[in-house]
């Protein structure tokens, strides 16, 4: 079977309005049943609005995983890998993949989260050694003074500096996310200081376009492949 990448878009869980009480409830007995302990016990440290996104963010990508696998969702099991922490039962953080009566699936994962929307990546079948991810990024997040220079390579911000405005906020967001992309497809993350590396024309990365990623046109994504 020839590699296949995958992008879906989730928007954000609802926690308002006469319903929201009800869609909580019944988003944490899902997640009770499919989540493994250590998702499980990283959202109850959070805060109730961040409690829900992780967990319905979680839940999207094992339901994903369990259909592009063609197996029960309740027979993965979560496998994550951190560059520091190593892999076990007991990490919830990292390169995301799982287990498959204790054999890993063949299958790679990515998730980002960008203005409550959740956006996952997945390569089925992929080749030996091959890595994914991807990023989402809300614009308006990166409107502070600054930006540039700590993140930003001498030729990003030659590239940046004709523009203003929401267009600015744009190429800045456009940049960033491809960074994160490559970044967490090579599992350095922000271990490697941003402003080095230069993404204007890396191989292997590229935008995604709303059409494409399901996400509204206000957010931007790339997604990073090798």
């Amino acid at each position: 079977m020839a590699s296949q990448l995958v992008v879906r878009a989730c928007p954000p869980f609802g926690m308002s309005g006469p319903d929201a009480a009800e869609a909580v409830a019944g988003l944490e007995r899902r997640t009770g049943e499919l989540l493994d302990r250590p998702e499980l016990e990283r959202a109850r440290a959070m805060v109730p609005r961040a409690r829900a996104d992780f967990l319905a963010a979680r839940l999207a990508q094992h339901l994903l995983a369990a259909e592009l696998l063609g197996v029960r969702a309740r027979d993965l099991a979560a496998s994550y890998s951190c560059p520091q922490c190593g892999t076990g039962p007991g990490v919830s953080h990292g390169r995301p993949g799982y287990t498959l009566d204790g054999v890993p699936v063949p299958l790679l994962l990515s998730l980002s989260r960008a203005a409550g929307w959740t956006l996952l990546a997945a390569v089925t079948a992929p080749a030996a050694g091959q890595r994914l991810g991807v990023d989402a990024e809300d614009p308006q997040r990166l409107e502070f003074e600054g930006f540039d220079t700590v993140a930003l390579t001498p030729a990003e911000r030659r590239a940046v500096a004709p523009l203003h405005g929401t267009a600015l906020l744009r190429g800045r967001a456009r940049l960033w996310a491809r960074k994160e992309a490559f970044l967490k497809m090579t599992g350095e993350g922000l271990r490697r200081a941003p402003e080095a590396l230069d993404v204007l024309d890396r191989p292997g990365i590229r935008d995604l376009a709303s059409a494409e990623s399901g996400l509204p046109d206000d957010l931007v994504a790339a997604v990073a492949l090798g």
